[in-house]
């Protein structure tokens, strides 16, 4: 078991890095990447050249190209003293047009061309552009000099990949700094230093606090590994997908918070969560001087709501259970009763929730549901626990039928198999044949299926989430694609690998588990 366990994981592995490479191929190569300036209020705006170079900085922003301005060029010879202020500010002059520039200009033009044209670059020289009774250049007009290059597929893999986990470290902040380790306390200096809260603080990390307790599921958290599955440029702006499938959402919830200085005051602000900022703790601020005692002054806030995930997951996973709950002993009964009143009567509910489309049913229960006073859509800001009746009957339903109709298929199947007919020839019981031959067989493919239920719960359910307005991660993906947030669609894609191929492995260990005749291993002859 433990070989297989190794190979299907090591192959699940390589069928994942090749799942993102398709999509990858398919969203930038396959896709024309002018689409993505579609919603962009800003590029309608930009004229002339100043438009060109816009689209390069958003087309490496959404990682097309790798994209060099001349002006940056001669800033890293500048940082690396290769050239001093007077050099830069000769050579940074050039004129509108490329026989005009003087000696200096036309020297550092030419390195820089040669340099990155040797590395694989196109060199692009826009010409200035005038007004002819101003002679002045139009809005946008000035003279640019860039060098730019499209990602291969393998790099943009390598770099992915490469990013996906950072673990934290003492040497992340660059900075000279007093005190730069690790220190553990058993009571939480956020809580006064009263409450019995074990952490695990650093000091030259990113984040101050990098294990640390409190009062939400589930109970321990840590900042130490950070999960970067890649930004958004639409959904939220610079944050990336991991983040925002996992941060609290709705109004501000307020607590007593114990700031560094000791000052104490009801705040959202959740101080597990600061992050290092360089220079933040200055002497012309205030407001960070009377809360904080060093760099360490980047926090979120804490909302009363869940994340979009545990908005995802806590209807899925009911939905789920529901599903198990009444589907098993309904299919039993069919099976049981087969040519019955129950069997007929299930069997035209399968027929039903089969031959109708989802968002039709979704929305006549939704319909049905507003009639008897239910909530129709989510309300962050005055939640009950009323808005998950609805969304839940809606998942719950479909599943039930699916796992009706297999049940009951799978217990036919093996009340007529030549080995039942043989036990009950040999005496045993109805109820024994039952619940050690029927049952114990019938149920091995239903189970296979459960970790992809529990584990499909925290990606969402995209038409249900959209009709109920539920704030989850079902329906990421598509407002990603329609927005062509690359970041989005790779990182979901990534997840949704992760989460199928892992639930596959664990409906493997679950079957062998419940029937132990079941092996993965191949056996010697």
């Amino acid at each position: 078991m433990t070989k297989y366990l190794i190979n299907r994981i090591l192959r699940s592995l390589f069928s994942v890095v090749i799942v993102v490479g398709i999509v990858m191929v398919m969203v930038y190569s396959c896709l024309d990447r002018n689409l993505i300036f579609a919603a962009d209020s800003n590029y309608s705006h930009v004229k002339s050249n100043a438009k060109e170079v816009y689209m390069m900085q958003q087309w490496e922003k959404y990682g097309y190209v790798d994209y060099v301005p001349y002006s940056d060029y001669l800033m890293q010879l500048k940082r690396e003293d290769v050239i001093d202020q007077a050099t830069y500010d000769a050579a940074i002059k050039f004129a509108n047009k490329a026989e005009n520039d003087d000696e200096t200009v036309a020297e550092y033009v030419k390195k820089f061309t040669e340099e990155y044209e040797s590395k694989g670059y196109k060199i692009v020289r826009l010409d200035g552009k005038m007004k002819a009774k101003t002679k002045k250049y139009q809005d946008g007009g000035e003279p640019r000099i860039y060098a730019y290059k499209d990602i291969p597929l393998i790099v943009r893999l390598w770099n992915y990949f490469a990013d996906l986990i950072s673990v934290d470290n003492i040497h992340y902040v660059q900075e000279d700094i007093e005190n730069r380790g690790i220190t553990f306390t058993l009571y939480d200096p956020a809580y006064g230093g009263e409450k019995f809260s074990p952490a695990i603080m650093g000091n030259g990390t990113q984040y101050k606090y990098l294990f640390y307790c409190n009062d939400s599921f589930p109970y321990i958290h840590q900042n130490l590994v950070t999960i970067q599955l890649g930004k958004s440029y639409s959904i939220r702006q610079g944050i990336d997908v991991f983040q925002t499938m996992t941060e609290s959402q709705g109004s501000f919830y307020n607590s007593a918070v114990t700031y560094p200085s000791g000052l104490v005051e009801e705040s959202a602000d959740n101080l597990h969560s600061a992050t290092y900022v360089a220079g933040s703790f200055a002497e012309s601020n205030p407001i960070i001087h009377s809360r904080f005692v060093d760099d360490y002054t980047n926090v979120t806030t804490n909302k009363a709501g869940l994340s979009k995930m545990g908005y995802s997951f806590t209807i899925g996973i009911i939905a789920v259970i529901l599903s198990y709950v009444l589907a098993i002993p309904l299919g039993i009964g069919m099976a049981l009763r087969k040519d019955k009143f129950l069997d007929h009567l299930g069997t035209v509910y399968i027929v039903f929730i089969t031959a109708v489309p989802s968002l039709a049913y979704i929305f006549l229960f939704k319909a049905l549901g507003g009639k008897m006073g239910l909530p129709t859509t989510f309300d962050m800001e005055n939640p009950t626990w009323l808005m998950y009746v609805l969304p839940i009957i809606s998942l719950a339903l479909p599943s039930v039928a699916n796992l009706m109709k297999w049940l009951r298929r799978y217990m036919i199947d093996q009340m007529n198999s030549d080995y039942v007919k043989f036990a009950r020839s040999g005496g045993l019981s109805e109820g024994e044949i039952f619940t050690k031959h029927i049952l114990k067989n019938a149920i091995i493919p239903i189970v296979h299926g459960i970790p992809a239920s529990v584990l499909g719960a925290m990606t969402g359910a995209i038409i249900t989430e959209r009709v109920y307005v539920v704030p989850g991660a079902g329906n990421m993906l598509t407002r990603a694609i329609n927005a062509y947030d690359n970041g989005v669609i790779v990182g979901m894609t990534l997840f949704y690998a992760v989460l199928t191929v892992t639930s596959i492995i664990l409906g493997d260990i679950l079957m062998s588990v419940m029937d132990p005749r079941i092996s993965f291993t191949a056996k010697e002859r």
